[in-house]
Protein backbone atom coordinates (compact mmCIF):
# COMPACT_ATOMS: atom_id res chain seq x y z
CA UNK A 1 0.00 0.00 0.00
CA UNK A 2 1.63 3.59 -0.80
CA UNK A 3 2.16 6.03 1.70
CA UNK A 4 0.51 9.25 1.39
CA UNK A 5 2.52 12.39 0.60
CA UNK A 6 1.99 15.03 2.95
CA UNK A 7 1.12 18.56 0.98
CA UNK A 8 3.15 21.47 1.26
CA UNK A 9 3.20 23.23 4.46
CA UNK A 10 3.71 27.04 5.37
CA UNK A 11 3.79 28.50 8.45
CA UNK A 12 5.53 31.71 10.51
CA UNK A 13 8.84 30.54 12.31
CA UNK A 14 10.45 32.61 15.06
CA UNK A 15 14.59 31.67 15.76
CA UNK A 16 17.10 33.30 17.89
CA UNK A 17 18.02 36.84 16.75
CA UNK A 18 19.58 37.43 13.92
CA UNK A 19 18.87 33.24 12.93
CA UNK A 20 17.64 34.49 8.97
CA UNK A 21 19.77 37.53 8.96
CA UNK A 22 21.62 40.88 10.97
CA UNK A 23 18.19 41.78 12.55
CA UNK A 24 15.95 39.03 11.41
CA UNK A 25 14.48 36.51 13.44
CA UNK A 26 11.49 35.55 12.30
CA UNK A 27 10.91 33.77 8.68
CA UNK A 28 8.58 32.09 6.75
CA UNK A 29 8.92 27.76 6.51
CA UNK A 30 7.31 26.72 2.93
CA UNK A 31 8.33 22.61 2.88
CA UNK A 32 7.58 19.62 1.29
CA UNK A 33 5.96 18.23 -1.97
CA UNK A 34 3.96 20.88 -4.01
CA UNK A 35 0.95 19.21 -4.40
CA UNK A 36 -2.07 19.85 -6.83
CA UNK A 37 -4.23 22.52 -4.73
CA UNK A 38 -1.03 24.07 -3.04
CA UNK A 39 -1.32 27.35 -5.07
CA UNK A 40 -4.60 28.07 -3.32
CA UNK A 41 -3.39 27.49 0.05
CA UNK A 42 -0.34 29.52 -0.32
CA UNK A 43 -2.87 32.56 -1.54
CA UNK A 44 -5.11 32.35 1.54
CA UNK A 45 -1.37 31.86 3.72
CA UNK A 46 0.39 34.43 1.97
CA UNK A 47 -2.59 37.15 2.14
CA UNK A 48 -1.85 37.05 6.19
CA UNK A 49 1.29 37.22 6.50
CA UNK A 50 3.50 39.08 3.24
CA UNK A 51 2.60 42.43 4.66
CA UNK A 52 5.11 41.19 7.75
CA UNK A 53 7.85 41.45 5.39
CA UNK A 54 9.38 37.91 6.06
CA UNK A 55 12.23 36.03 3.59
CA UNK A 56 10.80 32.78 2.92
CA UNK A 57 12.71 29.47 3.12
CA UNK A 58 11.96 26.52 0.58
CA UNK A 59 12.69 22.85 1.34
CA UNK A 60 10.87 20.81 -1.29
CA UNK A 61 11.45 17.83 -3.59
CA UNK A 62 9.28 19.80 -6.40
CA UNK A 63 5.95 18.39 -7.60
CA UNK A 64 2.72 20.25 -9.81
CA UNK A 65 4.70 22.43 -11.97
CA UNK A 66 1.53 24.80 -12.45
CA UNK A 67 0.86 25.20 -8.66
CA UNK A 68 4.43 26.02 -8.75
CA UNK A 69 4.39 28.97 -11.38
CA UNK A 70 1.20 30.22 -10.01
CA UNK A 71 2.75 30.27 -6.34
CA UNK A 72 6.28 32.33 -7.92
CA UNK A 73 3.66 34.85 -9.56
CA UNK A 74 2.18 35.16 -6.38
CA UNK A 75 5.57 35.98 -4.47
CA UNK A 76 6.03 38.32 -7.12
CA UNK A 77 3.34 40.52 -6.37
CA UNK A 78 5.40 42.32 -3.90
CA UNK A 79 8.91 42.44 -2.92
CA UNK A 80 10.31 39.41 -0.89
CA UNK A 81 13.41 37.07 0.03
CA UNK A 82 13.25 33.27 -1.21
CA UNK A 83 16.08 31.41 0.35
CA UNK A 84 16.34 27.32 0.48
CA UNK A 85 17.08 25.83 3.98
CA UNK A 86 15.16 23.79 6.13
CA UNK A 87 13.73 24.75 9.43
CA UNK A 88 14.30 22.35 12.62
CA UNK A 89 10.60 23.28 14.40
CA UNK A 90 11.65 22.72 18.49
CA UNK A 91 8.35 22.71 19.48
CA UNK A 92 8.29 18.89 18.03
CA UNK A 93 10.86 17.70 20.85
CA UNK A 94 12.12 14.17 19.80
CA UNK A 95 9.41 13.72 16.95
CA UNK A 96 10.70 13.34 13.36
CA UNK A 97 9.87 16.60 11.38
CA UNK A 98 7.84 15.03 8.51
CA UNK A 99 5.95 12.78 11.68
CA UNK A 100 2.38 13.46 11.74
CA UNK A 101 2.31 15.14 15.21
CA UNK A 102 5.00 17.75 14.32
CA UNK A 103 2.88 18.29 10.71
CA UNK A 104 -0.44 18.98 12.47
CA UNK A 105 1.72 21.30 14.40
CA UNK A 106 3.24 22.60 11.27
CA UNK A 107 -0.22 22.93 10.08
CA UNK A 108 -2.03 24.69 12.89
CA UNK A 109 -1.50 28.42 12.00
CA UNK A 110 0.39 28.73 15.09
CA UNK A 111 3.77 30.87 14.89
CA UNK A 112 6.41 28.50 16.07
CA UNK A 113 10.10 28.38 17.38
CA UNK A 114 12.80 26.66 15.01
CA UNK A 115 16.20 27.02 13.94
CA UNK A 116 16.98 26.90 9.88
CA UNK A 117 19.97 24.66 8.39
CA UNK A 118 20.93 25.21 4.33
CA UNK A 119 23.67 22.30 4.77
CA UNK A 120 22.10 19.81 1.83
CA UNK A 121 18.55 21.72 1.57
CA UNK A 122 16.62 20.88 -1.63
CA UNK A 123 15.13 22.87 -3.39
CA UNK A 124 14.15 20.49 -6.59
CA UNK A 125 12.48 19.81 -9.73
CA UNK A 126 9.54 22.32 -10.16
CA UNK A 127 10.53 24.58 -7.14
CA UNK A 128 13.67 25.95 -8.68
CA UNK A 129 10.92 27.99 -10.93
CA UNK A 130 9.02 28.79 -7.66
CA UNK A 131 11.92 30.67 -6.69
CA UNK A 132 12.37 32.91 -9.34
CA UNK A 133 9.09 34.36 -8.55
CA UNK A 134 10.83 36.27 -5.57
CA UNK A 135 12.80 39.58 -6.85
CA UNK A 136 15.32 38.41 -4.29
CA UNK A 137 16.74 34.78 -4.17
CA UNK A 138 19.58 33.95 -1.80
CA UNK A 139 20.86 30.44 -2.43
CA UNK A 140 23.28 29.78 0.19
CA UNK A 141 26.58 27.77 -0.70
CA UNK A 142 25.81 24.79 0.36
CA UNK A 143 22.13 24.62 -0.08
CA UNK A 144 21.00 22.56 -3.48
CA UNK A 145 18.92 23.46 -6.36
CA UNK A 146 18.35 20.48 -9.17
CA UNK A 147 15.96 20.43 -12.26
CA UNK A 148 14.96 17.38 -14.57
CA UNK A 149 12.50 17.44 -17.49
CA UNK A 150 8.61 17.97 -16.53
CA UNK A 151 6.70 14.89 -16.28
CA UNK A 152 3.71 14.36 -18.66
CA UNK A 153 0.36 13.27 -17.32
CA UNK A 154 -2.50 12.81 -20.00
CA UNK A 155 -6.48 12.03 -19.17
CA UNK A 156 -8.50 10.63 -22.06
CA UNK A 157 -12.15 10.40 -21.79
CA UNK A 158 -14.29 7.78 -23.45
CA UNK A 159 -11.99 4.62 -23.97
CA UNK A 160 -8.35 3.71 -23.99
CA UNK A 161 -6.54 5.50 -26.53
CA UNK A 162 -4.16 4.01 -28.68
CA UNK A 163 -0.18 4.41 -28.67
CA UNK A 164 -0.17 7.28 -31.12
CA UNK A 165 -2.67 8.65 -29.46
CA UNK A 166 -0.90 8.59 -26.22
CA UNK A 167 2.11 9.98 -28.01
CA UNK A 168 0.81 12.78 -29.62
CA UNK A 169 -1.04 13.78 -26.49
CA UNK A 170 2.34 13.09 -24.64
CA UNK A 171 4.12 15.95 -27.31
CA UNK A 172 1.33 18.17 -26.96
CA UNK A 173 1.73 18.11 -22.87
CA UNK A 174 5.26 18.42 -23.39
CA UNK A 175 4.57 21.46 -25.93
CA UNK A 176 2.67 23.27 -23.48
CA UNK A 177 4.98 22.93 -20.35
CA UNK A 178 7.83 24.26 -22.29
CA UNK A 179 6.06 27.13 -23.46
CA UNK A 180 4.53 27.88 -19.62
CA UNK A 181 7.84 28.19 -18.50
CA UNK A 182 9.22 29.77 -21.07
CA UNK A 183 7.17 32.50 -20.98
CA UNK A 184 7.51 32.26 -16.61
CA UNK A 185 11.20 32.42 -17.06
CA UNK A 186 11.51 35.59 -18.94
CA UNK A 187 8.75 37.12 -16.84
CA UNK A 188 10.67 36.75 -13.87
CA UNK A 189 13.90 38.19 -15.49
CA UNK A 190 16.02 34.60 -15.25
CA UNK A 191 17.97 33.18 -18.57
CA UNK A 192 16.09 30.37 -20.72
CA UNK A 193 19.38 28.68 -19.96
CA UNK A 194 17.42 26.93 -17.35
CA UNK A 195 14.85 25.68 -19.56
CA UNK A 196 17.40 24.05 -21.88
CA UNK A 197 19.39 21.86 -19.35
CA UNK A 198 16.28 20.96 -17.58
CA UNK A 199 14.96 19.80 -20.68
CA UNK A 200 18.52 17.67 -21.30
CA UNK A 201 17.49 15.51 -17.93
CA UNK A 202 15.19 12.82 -17.90
CA UNK A 203 12.17 12.91 -15.32
CA UNK A 204 12.95 9.93 -13.70
CA UNK A 205 16.53 11.61 -12.66
CA UNK A 206 18.22 14.81 -11.45
CA UNK A 207 20.32 17.27 -12.15
CA UNK A 208 22.11 19.24 -9.48
CA UNK A 209 23.35 23.18 -10.58
CA UNK A 210 26.24 24.01 -10.47
CA UNK A 211 27.60 27.46 -8.73
CA UNK A 212 28.09 28.92 -11.92
CA UNK A 213 25.10 27.80 -13.72
CA UNK A 214 22.99 29.11 -10.38
CA UNK A 215 24.90 32.90 -11.37
CA UNK A 216 24.68 32.21 -15.26
CA UNK A 217 20.94 31.57 -15.02
CA UNK A 218 20.25 34.77 -12.92
CA UNK A 219 19.02 32.93 -9.81
CA UNK A 220 21.39 34.35 -7.63
CA UNK A 221 23.82 36.26 -8.85
CA UNK A 222 25.90 37.57 -5.97
CA UNK A 223 29.86 37.20 -6.69
CA UNK A 224 30.41 36.47 -2.98
CA UNK A 225 27.85 33.86 -1.14
CA UNK A 226 28.41 32.13 2.33
CA UNK A 227 26.76 31.44 5.09
CA UNK A 228 27.19 31.95 9.01
CA UNK A 229 29.66 30.54 11.50
CA UNK A 230 27.19 27.68 12.79
CA UNK A 231 27.63 25.84 15.69
CA UNK A 232 27.01 21.81 15.27
CA UNK A 233 27.57 19.02 18.05
CA UNK A 234 26.96 16.07 15.73
CA UNK A 235 29.72 13.49 16.85
CA UNK A 236 32.24 16.04 17.69
CA UNK A 237 31.30 19.98 18.72
CA UNK A 238 32.44 22.11 15.49
CA UNK A 239 31.91 25.70 14.12
CA UNK A 240 32.03 25.92 10.62
CA UNK A 241 31.43 28.33 7.82
CA UNK A 242 31.21 27.85 4.04
CA UNK A 243 31.40 30.44 1.50
CA UNK A 244 31.96 30.32 -2.45
CA UNK A 245 33.39 33.70 -4.31
CA UNK A 246 33.37 34.56 -8.33
CA UNK A 247 36.90 34.83 -9.72
CA UNK A 248 36.82 37.65 -12.11
CA UNK A 249 39.51 35.58 -14.08
CA UNK A 250 37.37 33.36 -15.82
CA UNK A 251 34.11 33.71 -13.58
CA UNK A 252 33.79 30.33 -12.11
CA UNK A 253 33.74 30.31 -8.09
CA UNK A 254 35.96 29.38 -5.43
CA UNK A 255 34.98 27.66 -2.31
CA UNK A 256 36.60 27.98 1.25
CA UNK A 257 35.31 26.25 4.44
CA UNK A 258 36.42 26.74 8.38
CA UNK A 259 35.97 24.58 11.08
CA UNK A 260 36.62 25.45 14.63
CA UNK A 261 37.41 22.79 17.32
CA UNK A 262 38.04 23.14 20.82
CA UNK A 263 41.50 21.05 21.76
CA UNK A 264 40.16 22.48 25.63
CA UNK A 265 38.97 25.92 27.18
CA UNK A 266 41.45 27.50 26.27
CA UNK A 267 43.35 26.06 23.21
CA UNK A 268 41.61 25.96 19.76
CA UNK A 269 42.31 24.62 16.14
CA UNK A 270 41.00 26.41 13.39
CA UNK A 271 40.71 24.58 10.01
CA UNK A 272 40.73 25.90 6.11
CA UNK A 273 40.31 23.95 3.39
CA UNK A 274 40.34 26.08 0.08
CA UNK A 275 39.74 25.40 -3.65
CA UNK A 276 43.70 25.41 -4.60
CA UNK A 277 44.81 28.68 -6.73
CA UNK A 278 46.10 28.62 -10.25
CA UNK A 279 49.99 29.16 -10.27
CA UNK A 280 50.32 29.89 -6.56
CA UNK A 281 54.03 29.45 -5.11
CA UNK A 282 54.94 29.16 -1.69
CA UNK A 283 51.81 30.72 -0.31
CA UNK A 284 51.08 32.03 2.90
CA UNK A 285 47.54 32.22 3.90
CA UNK A 286 46.28 34.24 6.93
CA UNK A 287 43.38 35.78 8.38
CA UNK A 288 42.29 39.39 10.55
CA UNK A 289 39.55 41.35 11.42
CA UNK A 290 41.50 44.60 11.39
CA UNK A 291 41.68 44.77 15.02
CA UNK A 292 44.21 41.58 16.22
CA UNK A 293 47.31 40.58 14.92
CA UNK A 294 46.69 38.60 11.95
CA UNK A 295 46.52 34.78 12.53
CA UNK A 296 48.56 32.85 10.09
CA UNK A 297 47.74 29.45 8.78
CA UNK A 298 50.21 26.36 8.26
CA UNK A 299 49.82 24.28 5.05
CA UNK A 300 48.62 20.95 5.72
CA UNK A 301 48.60 17.56 3.49
CA UNK A 302 45.94 17.32 1.17
CA UNK A 303 43.40 14.79 1.71
CA UNK A 304 41.67 16.17 -1.48
CA UNK A 305 42.71 16.85 -5.01
CA UNK A 306 42.67 20.41 -5.96
CA UNK A 307 42.00 21.51 -2.22
CA UNK A 308 44.58 22.86 -0.04
CA UNK A 309 44.36 22.18 3.70
CA UNK A 310 45.71 24.62 6.07
CA UNK A 311 45.47 25.13 10.23
CA UNK A 312 46.52 26.63 12.86
CA UNK A 313 46.05 27.20 16.97
CA UNK A 314 44.27 30.26 18.50
CA UNK A 315 44.08 30.75 22.46
CA UNK A 316 40.63 31.42 23.70
CA UNK A 317 41.63 35.07 24.09
CA UNK A 318 42.31 34.98 20.24
CA UNK A 319 39.41 33.31 19.20
CA UNK A 320 37.02 35.53 21.01
CA UNK A 321 38.82 38.74 19.92
CA UNK A 322 38.43 37.42 15.95
CA UNK A 323 35.03 37.30 16.62
CA UNK A 324 33.95 40.88 18.24
CA UNK A 325 34.29 42.48 14.67
CA UNK A 326 31.42 42.08 11.78
CA UNK A 327 33.80 40.72 8.83
CA UNK A 328 36.93 39.47 8.51
CA UNK A 329 40.30 39.75 5.60
CA UNK A 330 41.70 36.20 4.74
CA UNK A 331 45.03 37.55 2.95
CA UNK A 332 46.75 34.72 0.58
CA UNK A 333 50.38 35.67 -0.20
CA UNK A 334 52.02 33.82 -3.11
CA UNK A 335 54.99 33.84 -5.59
CA UNK A 336 53.81 34.67 -9.37
CA UNK A 337 55.50 33.26 -12.48
CA UNK A 338 58.02 36.23 -12.59
CA UNK A 339 59.11 35.45 -8.85
CA UNK A 340 57.37 38.53 -6.97
CA UNK A 341 55.14 38.21 -3.87
CA UNK A 342 51.46 38.96 -4.60
CA UNK A 343 48.71 39.52 -2.30
CA UNK A 344 45.18 38.79 -2.96
CA UNK A 345 42.72 39.60 -0.30
CA UNK A 346 39.14 39.08 -0.02
CA UNK A 347 36.62 40.08 3.30
CA UNK A 348 34.20 37.96 4.87
CA UNK A 349 31.56 37.99 7.54
CA UNK A 350 31.87 36.95 11.14
CA UNK A 351 27.96 36.59 11.03
CA UNK A 352 27.34 33.84 13.95
CA UNK A 353 30.32 33.54 15.41
CA UNK A 354 30.19 34.96 18.56
CA UNK A 355 26.83 33.21 19.25
CA UNK A 356 28.29 29.78 17.80
CA UNK A 357 32.02 30.36 20.08
CA UNK A 358 29.78 30.33 23.16
CA UNK A 359 27.87 27.16 22.26
CA UNK A 360 31.42 25.76 21.50
CA UNK A 361 33.15 26.88 24.90
CA UNK A 362 30.03 25.19 26.71
CA UNK A 363 31.30 21.62 25.66
CA UNK A 364 34.89 22.23 25.58
CA UNK A 365 36.76 20.43 28.34
CA UNK A 366 38.52 21.66 30.69
CA UNK A 367 41.97 22.68 30.39
CA UNK A 368 44.35 20.69 32.06
CA UNK A 369 46.33 21.86 35.21
CA UNK A 370 50.20 21.09 35.90
CA UNK A 371 49.22 20.08 38.71
CA UNK A 372 47.05 17.55 37.50
CA UNK A 373 49.44 17.12 34.98
CA UNK A 374 52.34 16.13 37.41
CA UNK A 375 50.09 13.59 39.14
CA UNK A 376 49.44 11.73 35.67
CA UNK A 377 53.32 11.45 35.39
CA UNK A 378 53.70 10.31 38.95
CA UNK A 379 51.02 7.66 38.59
CA UNK A 380 52.53 6.54 34.93
CA UNK A 381 56.18 6.46 36.98
CA UNK A 382 55.05 4.37 39.78
CA UNK A 383 53.22 1.93 37.42
CA UNK A 384 56.54 0.71 35.84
Amino acid sequence: MAVPVSPMVFYVVKGAPDACGRGCDTWIAAEGPIDAAAAPRFRKFWEKVRDRKLPIYFASPGGNLDQALAMGAMLRERPVVARVARTVVRECGFEAQNSDVCLKLKQSGRELHGDLWTRNAMCNSACPYLILGATTREIAPDALLAVHSPKVVAHFRGGVPTAQMQAEANARGRERADRMIKEYIVRMGAELGLLVLARTVKFEDTRVLTREEIDRFGIDRRDLVETPWTFENVGRSVVHKTALQKLASDGSFRSSQWRLFCINADQFELGLQRQAGAQALLPVVSMSNGEAKPITFVSTRASLPRFSHWATRMTRASVQSLSEGSQFDLTETSQGPDGRRQARSAKFSNEGLGGAVNHLLATCPAPRSIAALQAVGSREGAAK
